[in-house]
């Protein structure tokens, strides 16, 4: 199953690939470096559908629990000072995606949009400390009964072209439903209540919905 974002890329990298993979059999006489360009075509499109895809979690609906948004590996734990929504201090978990990584963004619990805003930036590497302010970003607060206002941000990379957000001011959403999408290397932060326990360590691997962020 792929996400919806990837159709165009995919449908325009299959027959990419079908057209150079015909043009390769007739026009390179070389029976090897032929073989290799094909070889070459077919892990292409590989990655591409690799990239796009979206496999089904399931996803048991709580209200006490902020799950993983994102597939990824946790880079940040710390309390930081919130600048944008919040200003003041929150609990911070950073998701760090590789290319290799699911690039859905999902909810992580159950609320009504407060905010939702795109900001213009950089693409600084997604590990950079400076990433969470000066790269392209979205910005989204959902208020939940149990945990009152959680912000997570979508962060683009170094490759990350383009963020996709599907969160809506006022919008009532369901944790584990598709909140959007961010093509290539990329991160998302997410700024929990300070009284909120932290359930995930440093260096962690998570799967978006699977895993349990923070219990209040």
């Amino acid at each position: 199953m792929f996400h919806k974002e990837g159709y165009k890329i995919i449908t325009i990298s299959s027959i990419l690939t079908v057209v150079l993979f015909l043009l390769v059999d007739n026009l390179i006489s070389i029976d090897w470096l032929a073989k290799l360009l094909q070889l070459a075509l077919i892990v292409f499109l590989i990655i591409i559908l690799q990239f796009f895809r979206n496999p089904k979690r399931n996803v048991i609906l709580n209200d006490q629990v902020v799950t993983a948004p994102v597939d990824g590996k946790v880079v940040v734990i710390e309390e930081v000072y919130e600048p944008e929504y919040f200003k003041d201090k929150r609990k911070q978990v950073s998701i760090f995606m590789s290319p290799i990584n699911v690039h859905v963004t999902r909810y992580p619990l159950s609320g009504i949009v407060k905010y939702s805003k795109y900001h213009p930036g950089k693409y600084l590497v997604a590990w950079h400390p400076k990433s969470s302010t000066d790269n392209e970003r979205t910005t989204v607060v959902v208020e939940n009964n149990i945990f009152g206002e959680v912000l997570y941000r979508q962060i683009a990379g170094a490759l990350a072209k383009r963020i996709v957000n599907y969160a809506k001011s006022d919008a009532v959403v369901v944790q584990g439903a598709d909140a959007g999408f961010i093509k290539f290397g990329s991160r998302v932060d997410i700024y929990l209540p300070l009284d909120a326990k932290i359930e995930v360590e440093l260096n962690q691997k998570v799967k978006a919905n699977e895993v349990i962020i923070a219990k209040i």
